[in-house]
């Protein structure tokens, strides 16, 4: 069809297009194209993270390397804190409030407890700032945004195995040889690194949208190591007192007790299985599981809101 128009030039009308009527997302469809840094399904997911395996140790060994490049004394301050935190809670808490009483083999028994929840508290302060944190790289480059939050509990980890070698040169200066029961070290860091990762994936993401959640967090942990029998025996605090069964409980499921419990039982004599809480590898296990799973499904669900807005 065409038209005469006033200098009497023709004009053809254009013919329709193929396109009109369809919606965005059909005409990416036709076309074969694919939102940019949509979120994977899950599999892919997992598969993306273990190719970048080698960039997640890469980056959680140069986080390491680089958190203490500017102190005289470097990388000494990777055990040198949690000793100096041990020795604190031990004038205050062992020597002021008397927790030691009672307490075979005291001094391993803190220090145990404070490198252990160490751990923990870190790889939880790290996750929460893992995205807000690094907002730079993470705008700048495609990847999985879970290689953060795993990189510095990674790192985490690495650092506790520094420190484990203190804590053994301090078991052995106090009296503990030795035993087949230190090989329960192993699986229990496992289980713990797998549930330190859960929990810091939930609070990148929580972190990743209110940056001040990092600072409430100090608050929250301080809190949660108190209730987790870092430097006391729950036993004995508990002991002769009339406390709500579900407190108890409560107590003695807590995750982070659990995961001490489990250390010091493996390391340290006088610490014998009647002070372990009834089926402890039992929630070990179960946490690690329910964490690991909630806190990485949880992060991947907002996997292409990360580093936008």
């Amino acid at each position: 069809m065409s038209e005469t128009t006033h200098d009497s030039a023709v004009a053809m009308s254009a013919p329709p297009s193929s396109d009109e009527g369809l919606t965005p997302a059909q005409r990416a469809q036709k076309y074969g194209l694919s939102q940019s840094g949509a979120r994977p399904g899950l599999a892919e997911y997992v598969r993306q993270l273990w190719d970048r395996r080698h960039f997640i140790s890469a980056f959680a060994s140069a986080k390491l390397t680089a958190q203490y490049s500017q102190a005289k004394l470097g990388q000494v301050w990777q055990v040198a804190t949690p000793l100096l935190n041990a020795l604190v809670y031990y004038l205050i808490f062992g020597l002021l409030i008397g927790t030691r009483k009672g307490v075979p083999d005291f001094v391993p028994f803190l220090v145990t407890g404070v490198f252990i929840f160490t751990f923990t508290q870190s790889s939880v302060m790290a996750g929460t700032r893992a995205i807000s944190g690094n907002l730079g790289l993470v705008r700048a480059l495609h990847f999985p945004r879970a290689c953060l939050p795993i990189s510095f509990c990674l790192m985490q980890l690495q650092q506790l195995l520094f420190s484990m070698g203190v804590l053994v040169l301090i078991l052995l200066g106090f009296g503990q040889m030795p035993t087949w029961s230190w090989l329960l070290v192993f699986p229990a860091l496992v289980l713990q690194f797998v549930f330190n990762t859960g929990l810091a994936m939930v609070m990148a993401r929580l972190g990743s949208k209110t940056p001040d959640l990092a600072q409430l967090m100090p608050f929250i942990m301080r809190t949660w190591m108190y209730a987790s029998g870092v430097m006391f025996s729950i036993d004995l605090i508990l002991k002769g007192k009339h406390v709500p069964a579900f407190v108890e409980v409560l107590l003695n499921a807590n995750p982070a007790a659990v995961y001490i419990d489990l250390m010091r039982f493996a390391l340290i004599d006088s610490f014998t299985a009647d002070k372990l809480p009834p089926h402890v590898w039992a929630f070990a296990g179960g946490w690690a599981l329910l964490m690991g799973i909630v806190g990485f499904v949880y992060f991947w669900k907002a996997e292409e809101r990360y580093g936008r807005g």
